[in-house]
């Protein structure tokens, strides 16, 4: 047998061996409809930022501000103010994960969920029962993997950072949005 012989059995091998992992979960609407069921419209708010405010948001958050620019929509209903939607992505292991947050206007978390998940493991992040340890958080409150929020066997790399991700949107609340 040659060596194109073996191809026949070597490319269902390798798809058993590396499948794909990446998964959407949510549209940005369909989150922004879960994390503010009342809201009837979402404004987007463009917060672009330099070099200075980045690194004012690293001594706030204790996280590096990796974009220059960060997807926001106020969240009204009858023109009232109702919080912030935020997307944001925050790496895994290897991969990104792509995560929407919901802040009050009083900066207290009202929810988080999950919109891509591309690792192969950790994926209980997802779960309601991990994302519920962030709601209600502020800026002011302890973020410590396994103390204040539980880490996931596993997927500590994806608990850690999207905490961390969560933390720098509520730094981002504090400094350009709480006053707007």
């Amino acid at each position: 047998m040659n060596a194109r012989d073996w191809s026949v059995f070597l490319l269902p091998v390798a798809a058993i061996a590396w499948p794909a992992h990446a998964a959407d979960y949510l549209t940005v609407a369909q989150a922004q409809t879960l994390l503010f069921p009342a809201a009837k419209a979402f404004e987007p708010q463009a917060l672009k930022f330099t070099d200075e405010q980045r690194d004012r948001i690293k001594a706030t958050s204790g996280m590096r501000q990796r974009w220059d620019e960060q997807k926001v929509w106020r969240a009204e209903r009858d023109g009232q103010l109702q919080g912030w939607f935020m997307v944001d992505e925050v790496i895994g292991k290897h991969e990104f994960i792509t995560y929407a947050t919901a802040i009050s206007k009083d900066g207290h978390v009202l929810g988080v969920e999950i919109l891509s998940y591309r690792e192969t493991h950790g994926g209980q992040i997802r779960e309601p029962s991990w994302r519920k340890n962030l709601v209600g958080k502020t800026l002011a409150d302890p973020f410590k993997l396994d103390e204040d929020v539980p880490n996931i066997s596993g997927a500590t790399l994806s608990c850690r950072n999207v905490m961390d991700g969560v933390k720098r949107m509520l730094a981002l609340h504090k400094l350009f949005l709480a006053k707007a």
